[in-house]
């Protein structure tokens, strides 16, 4: 059969999959995470689709199509984009903005709090809770639907709330709360 009806790995077409929301869960978000968000789309609009497509089109206008790399790479990487700008685009509308600095000074847990707590081996760790497509781990950062921040939620300093992991349940203590400073304006 000839190449030019054989289809690329169907893994290039498939749409990213959004991060699971609870049932009748909200997409929140801080103002940070939703402005973070959308720099990336509008300069993947703006920029980088553009800047590729200059390239697909001068690509193809240099001939045989088949083996020309700029070609080749380049209608993969548009896809790529396009892929990217449907999702962020997506996540977008679905989110809900919610600004942690409304509870500063109180000590009860809710989004976007800052929460140091011990274990019952005494180690102790801050988390901050945050939406599913702003939270990273490396920067001790969990998403709010984590088995952490649901234990943690509406929790006050002081108290002892019960975690289930895998291994059993476990207990923590709220040793700290806290959140952003408003703003300004």
């Amino acid at each position: 059969m000839s190449k030019a009806f054989t289809r690329e790995s169907d893994s290039d077409d498939e749409e990213l999959s959004l991060p699971p929301l609870p049932v009748g869960g909200k997409n929140y978000i801080t103002p940070q995470g939703y402005a973070v968000l959308r720099t990336e789309l509008f300069d993947l609009i703006d920029n980088e689709r553009p800047r590729i497509v200059e390239i697909v089109h001068w690509a193809a206008s240099n001939g045989d199509r088949s083996e020309n790399g700029d070609y080749l790479y380049g209608k993969k990487r548009l896809r790529e984009i396009d892929r990217r700008i449907r999702f962020l685009t997506k996540r977008l509308e679905i989110a809900e903005v919610t600004d942690p600095s409304a509870h500063y000074g109180k000590d009860q847990v809710f989004f976007g709090a800052t929460v140091t707590y011990v274990d019952e081996a005494s180690v102790e760790r801050t988390v901050t809770i945050l939406g599913i497509d702003e939270a990273d781990s490396l920067k001790q950062q969990v998403t709010w639907v984590s088995p952490i921040a649901r234990a943690l939620l509406k929790a006050r300093e002081g108290d002892v709330v019960k975690l289930v992991t895998p291994v059993g349940v476990h207990e923590v203590e709220v040793v700290e709360v806290r959140y952003p400073a408003p703003v300004a304006a």
